[in-house]
C-alpha cells in the first residue's frame, strides 16, 4: 500500500486525530504539576515528594512502552492507541476521587501504563503510514500536541482548584479526555501498511538489541533524556517560585502563565519542515541556545521577564525534542523502527522521572537558581552531545564515496 500523502484528506484526519492523543496523553500526565504545591500543603509531603505524582507516572509509562511495541506487532497499531486513551480517560476520572496521597501514587502508577500504549505507538505509526518527505512535518504536529496538551492540562486542573478544587479540576479533565478518546477513535485511518505478526519475545529481545548497538542511535537516546530532565524539572518546580514573593500568584494565574508554552507547539511544527531541509545536530544545537536563555530569564525576578523565559525555553525545548525524535525514525533500520522509537521514549521518560524528581533536591537545598543552575548543565551535556553527532556525520560524510548527495 502507499503511504499517506500530503494535503490528502486522510493526511488531515490523520494529523488532526494524532493531535488529539497527544492532547489527551500529555494533559492527564503533566496536568498535576501546577498542583504539587497544593499537594505539599495538603498532604504534608516535600517538594521532591510531591513530584512522585509525575514520576510514578513517567517511569511506569517509560517501562510499559517496551513491552508496548511487541503486543501493537500483533494486535495493530490503532487498536492500542485507541485503548490506551480510553483507559486513560477512566483512570483519570477515578483518580478525582482520591483522598490520599498513597492512594494517588498508586492511582497514578497504574495511570502510566495505560498511557505507555499511546507514545510507544504514534511514533511508529506515524512514520508507516505518511509519505517520507512529510515526516518531518507530521512529527511536529504530534510533538506540537504535546505542548497543547500540557497547557490544556494544567490550566483545566488550575482553574477548577481555585473554583472548587482539585478533584473538581481532576474530574473535568477525564470527562474532556474521554470525549477527545472518541473523536481520535472516529478520525484515525486503520494502518494501510502494518504487517502483523505474532508476539515473539524472542524477535521483541532482538529489536531492543538491535536498537541498542547501534550507536548512531545512543546519542539521540542520551539527549531526549536531558531533554525531558531539564524540561519537566523546570515546569514541575517553577509553581513553587511563582506563587511566593515576589510574584504571589493564585493557583489560576499559574496555570493560565502556561499558555506561554503553547509557543512550543509552534516551535516544533517550525523546526518539524525545517529537519527536512537542515543538519538536525544543527536544530538540536540551535534549541539548547533557546532553552539555555530561557532558563536563565527566570532568575531576573521579573514576571515579565520569566514569561519570556518560559516562551524561549519552551521553544528550545520542543525544538530539539521533535527533531531528535523525528532523527530516531530517520536513522533507525526498517525492522527495528518499532524498537528504536521505544528505546527512545525509555529514555525520554526516564529523565522525566529521574531528573524531574531530583530537581526537588536542588529546589530544598539551593532555591530556584539551583535548579536553574542543574538545569543549565543538563543542557550543556545535550549541545556537547549534537556537536559529537554533527562530527560523526561529517566523517561519515569524508569516508562516502562520490555520489548524489544524501539527505540529512
Amino acid at each position: 500500500m502507499t503511504h499517506i500523502a500530503k494535503g490528502s484528506a486522510t493526511y488531515r484526519r490523520t494529523l488532526l486525530a494524532m493531535l488529539l492523543g497527544s492532547i489527551v496523553t500529555f494533559a492527564v500526565l503533566y496536568s498535576p504539576q501546577t498542583l504539587l504545591g497544593q499537594f505539599s500543603e495538603q498532604f504534608g509531603v516535600s517538594p521532591s515528594s510531591a513530584s512522585l505524582v509525575i514520576s510514578v507516572s513517567t517511569i511506569s509509562l517509560a517501562v510499559c512502552m517496551m513491552f508496548i511495541s511487541a503486543f501493537s506487532n500483533a494486535w495493530g497499531r490503532k487498536n492500542i492507541m485507541v485503548a490506551s486513551l480510553f483507559a486513560t480517560s477512566m483512570l483519570t476520572i477515578l483518580s478525582s476521587f482520591v483522598h490520599s496521597f498513597h492512594l494517588l501514587l498508586a492511582l497514578r502508577l497504574v495511570l502510566g501504563i495505560s498511557l505507555s500504549g499511546f507514545p510507544a505507538i504514534a511514533m511508529t505509526y506515524l512514520n508507516e503510514e505518511i509519505a517520507p518527505d512529510s515526516i518531518g512535518k507530521a512529527m511536529g504536529v504530534y510533538v506540537g500536541g504535546t505542548a497543547i496538551g500540557g497547557f490544556v492540562g494544567r490550566v483545566i486542573v488550575s482553574l477548577l482548584t481555585d473554583l472548587f478544587d482539585w478533584h473538581a479540576g481532576l474530574l473535568t479533565l477525564g470527562a474532556f479526555s474521554l470525549i477527545c478518546s472518541v473523536l481520535f477513535w472516529l478520525y484515525l485511518p486503520q494502518s494501510r501498511r502494518f504487517k502483523p505478526s505474532g508476539i515473539s519475545l524472542r524477535i521483541w529481545a532482538g529489536g531492543l538489541r538491535a536498537g541498542l548497538a547501534d550507536k548512531r542511535l545512543l546519542p539521540l537516546y542520551a539527549a531526549g533524556f536531558l531533554l525531558l530532565g531539564g524540561y519537566v524539572t523546570l515546569f514541575n518546580y517553577i509553581g513553587y517560585l511563582l506563587a511566593k514573593p515576589p510574584y504571589s500568584l493564585s493557583q489560576a494565574v499559574i496555570g493560565g502563565l502556561f499558555v506561554f508554552q503553547l509557543v512550543g507547539s509552534w516551535s516544533s511544527f517550525f523546526f518539524g519542515r525545517m529537519a527536512d531541509r537542515f543538519s538536525r545536530a544543527g536544530l538540536i544545537a540551535a534549541g539548547v541556545v533557546l532553552s539555555l536563555l530561557g532558563a536563565g530569564l527566570t532568575l531576573a525576578g521579573s514576571l515579565t521577564l520569566t514569561i519570556a523565559g518560559i516562551v524561549l525555553f519552551a521553544c528550545g525545548f520542543f525544538a530539539g525534542h521533535t527533531v531528535a525524535s523525528g532523527w530516531v525514525g530517520k536513522t533507525a533500520a526498517p525492522p527495528y523502527k518499532a524498537y528504536a522509537s521505544s528505546l527512545y521514549l525509555l529514555f525520554y521518560y526516564l529523565g522525566s522521572s529521574v531528573l524531574g524528581t531530583a530537581g526537588g533536591s536542588f529546589l530544598s537545598a539551593y532555591g530556584w537558581p539551583g535548579v536553574i543552575g542543574m538545569i543549565g548543565v543538563l543542557l550543556v551535556l545535550v549541545a556537547i552531545l549534537a556537536a559529537a553527532l554533527a562530527g560523526r556525520r561529517l566523517s561519515a560524510f569524508r569516508r562516502a564515496p562520490a555520489g548524489p548527495r544524501q539527505p540529512r
